[in-house]
């Protein structure tokens, strides 16, 4: 995304052309970012070439996955409904990872049904009911058991996973128990150990940490394991001149395990392949005076984009055409819904704004609709797929009608 003669445009197309065809508030996606984020990902990790797969719990679209699929990328699910919904996008069940701390019944007895490759369990319960299952199906089923490594990934607490007190995984010595128990059953081949310590990661020093911690407990447990499931949690840049993960530092520190232990590599990253792709055009609606500021007052809301009220996230906001005069009253730009948090960013020396004017949200490509709602019954937004000069409707607009 970038301004040509003053317009911001998104590939080709300019952003007030894409609002007065499709209305706002409205999700438009990159398709050459998603392609070179791929490849980014897939060239910096060639070297023992990883099985990816994308975690769909960062962007749910059909249509976007079937674009990602394209690139022969696999899909890591943690609900019946995802696991439904990478099937629907034609992805290869043999490159189906299922994640998760609470599996129902009903959610394994699907996921074996659909012999997807491997189910990653996160207790001792978990593995006791999947033995059950697969007895009475008479079918082995393939497994990872997910370690809680007890490495603080420097994130935000909320998408914290790889510290003691998460919930997520065992501790060392229930998984070496955990190790024994699969040995023993007819029913579980123990495939993978798998690790996942957070989200929104932008110093590779954690994983060492984590990758140090897995390769102690394998040489401790003594089991080869086909499988390391590294999780992914890569973080992007969502503030200009941001810190930014170092894939290559990462890549050495993989290679160096790799020396010591014969295995195979899964990642599941979500938010580094479409978090910077997305962006959320929307429309000043009233602009008011109040206690020395300017709220700004948009058509997208908390429910189109949550994740500044959920995290205190950051999203930089860009008018889509730009001038020189800039404000000297500081910018709230907030959305209607009737809740304080329901603000996405305060800023100073922002350009001048007036009623109607377009601004965009950026880098929502990751958990911005997938964590989206009805709150305040607003139907949900259109998605967009800008390629080149070309727009492809991902998902229509909600209508009122549909909500009633």
């Amino acid at each position: 995304m970038k301004y040509i003669n003053k317009k911001l445009t998104i590939e080709k197309i300019e952003i007030e052309n894409i609002a007065r065809k499709f209305n706002t508030p409205a999700y438009c996606y990159s398709y050459k970012k998603l392609r070179d984020n791929i490849k980014n990902f897939k060239s910096s990790f060639k070297s023992f070439s990883p099985l990816i797969c994308f975690s769909l719990k960062s962007n749910t679209n059909l249509n976007l996955i079937r674009e990602i699929k394209k690139f022969g990328l696999g899909a890591d699910v943690v609900s019946m409904g995802e696991l439904m919904m990478a099937l629907k996008a034609g992805i290869n069940p043999n490159k189906i990872v299922f994640s998760g701390v609470g599996k129902t019944t009903s959610e394994i007895d699907f996921a074996i049904n659909k012999n997807i490759f491997l189910i990653n369990a996160e207790s001792k319960s978990e593995i006791i009911e999947i033995d059950r299952i697969a007895k009475l199906k008479k079918k082995q089923v393939q497994i990872g058991i997910r370690l809680n490594p007890n490495t603080d990934a420097k994130t935000l607490n909320q998408i914290s996973t790889g510290k003691k007190e998460n919930k997520f995984g065992v501790n060392d010595k229930t998984f070496n128990e955990l190790v024994k128990f699969c040995i023993n059953s007819k029913y579980i081949n123990l495939k993978c150990l798998s690790v996942h310590i957070g989200s929104q990661i932008l110093d590779h020093k954690p994983y060492e940490k984590m990758l140090k911690i897995i390769s102690k407990i394998i040489k401790k447990i003594n089991y080869n394991f086909e499988f390391i499931d590294l999780g992914g949690g890569m973080g992007i840049s969502y503030k200009n001149n941001s810190k930014k993960l170092n894939y290559k530092k990462y890549d050495i520190a993989i290679k160096k395990f790799l020396k010591n232990h014969r295995c195979k590599i899964i990642f599941e990253p979500g938010r580094s392949i479409v978090g910077n792709t997305g962006f959320l055009i929307s429309r000043v609606i009233y602009i008011k005076n109040n206690a020395g500021k300017k709220f700004i007052i948009l058509d997208a809301a908390m429910n189109d984009l949550i994740r500044p009220a959920l995290y205190g996230a950051t999203h930089n906001i860009l008018p889509s055409s730009k001038i020189s005069k800039r404000s000297k009253k500081i910018y709230e730009f907030v959305g209607p819904i009737c809740e304080t948090t329901d603000k996405f960013l305060t800023i100073k020396n922002f350009q001048d704004l007036k009623e109607k004017d377009l601004v965009v949200l950026c880098d929502v490509g990751a958990y911005g609709m997938s964590l989206s709602s009805n709150y305040n019954l607003r139907p949900k937004p259109v998605e967009l797929l800008i390629k080149g000069s070309k727009i492809k409707i991902l998902k229509k607009r909600q209508k009122h009608k549909d909500l009633m």
